[in-house]
């Protein structure tokens, strides 16, 4: 398994940004920057950001490598089950993908009461709430305890900085967000998604505990996945065989996704009140090699180490120029 200690070559090997102004159509997300081309093409870099609670929290070492790596992988294992976005990957951080008209609903789907941000079930369980996004829970659950049956929990997509907010499916039709017959397709393909994702963790030893997905629709109205899928990012994942003992002690499970910095900052301050302390390197190294050992085990390959002498931009431009036929 990769340490920190592994990746301290690796320290100051950051993208915090991906902005390149000879490309078009620029749009920065939370961790990766987007760029609309005219031919109907999109460009999509992710960036070494950990975005958390409606913020950017640092700037991790390889981590957008390591998201695009598993996207590319669970795209991968799951084009038999929707069509995706993906047309090619120039670069290791870099993916290009059709554009889409993007479905305003990210739908995320969860097996476990779990979570640290305020629209978790786990959170919002903890303050009394026992009706959430239209699923009724028993009372009497334990933190991390396994819920009956797998649910979806669909939010609103807010802008960056912004909170999203919990819906329900009878909402999402209510709103005018969906249709009916979209939100039964979209329910369907997510939870056939998850347990594909479930299946293939356990086979490596992992728990996908619960996981984000966004949609779009192509020309003609067809669902197509999109963003990226099972990243540690974008889901969370525990080591399965400790699980059971840190669960019956009361204990975090073992965690392989940015729960490690999302619960360092959280036990430091309130993470929506207060400013964001300043995270050590020592912290940030075992944050990056937490990414990297889950690319490894998520994937059963190893890690490819870029080549610390050129900087991650320069190598972007470079390659992501080449493919556009465009001057770097």
């Amino acid at each position: 398994m990769t340490t920190a200690a592994d990746l301290k070559p690796f320290a100051r090997y950051t993208l915090a940004d991906a902005h390149l102004p000879d490309l078009p159509g620029h749009y920065a997300g939370k961790v990766r920057e987007n760029y609309d081309l005219p031919d109907g093409r999109r460009i999509l870099i992710a960036s070494d950001r950990i975005s958390a609670f409606d913020v950017n929290l640092a700037v991790i070492p390889l981590k957008g490598q390591v998201l695009t790596g598993v996207a590319r992988y669970w795209f991968d294992q799951t084009r038999d089950i929707v069509p995706n976005h993906v047309v090619a990957y120039p670069d290791p951080n870099v993916l290009v993908g059709r554009r889409l008209t993007m479905m305003p609903v990210e739908i995320v789907v969860r097996d476990y009461l779990a979570g640290t941000t305020s629209t978790s079930i786990l959170q919002m369980y903890r303050n009394g709430e026992r009706t959430m996004y239209g699923h009724a829970f028993p009372d009497g659950l334990r933190d991390n305890e396994r819920l009956p049956q797998t649910i979806i929990t669909p939010t609103t997509k807010a802008a960056h900085g912004d909170h999203d907010a919990p819906l329900s499916g009878a909402e999402v039709v209510s709103r005018g967000l969906l249709t009916q017959a979209q939100w039964d397709e979209v329910s369907a393909v997510a939870l056939k998604l998850f347990a594909r994702g479930r299946e293939i963790a356990a086979t490596r030893g992992l728990i996908l505990v619960d996981t984000k997905y966004e949609f779009g629709f192509d020309e003609g109205g067809g669902l197509v996945l999109a963003d990226e899928i099972h990243t540690p990012d974008s889901s969370r994942y525990w080591l399965a065989e400790s699980y059971p003992i840190k669960f019956d002690a009361g204990a975090p499970p073992d965690t392989f996704d940015k729960d490690f910095v999302r619960r360092w900052v959280a036990a430091r301050c309130d993470p929506y009140k207060d400013p964001i302390p300043p995270i050590p390197e020592e912290v940030i190294l075992e944050a990056a090699a937490i990414y990297v050992s889950a690319y490894e085990r998520i994937t059963g390959t190893p890690f490819p180490l870029p080549d610390p002498s050129e900087a991650p931009l320069a190598r972007i431009k470079r390659n992501v120029a080449a493919y556009l036929g465009h001057k770097a």
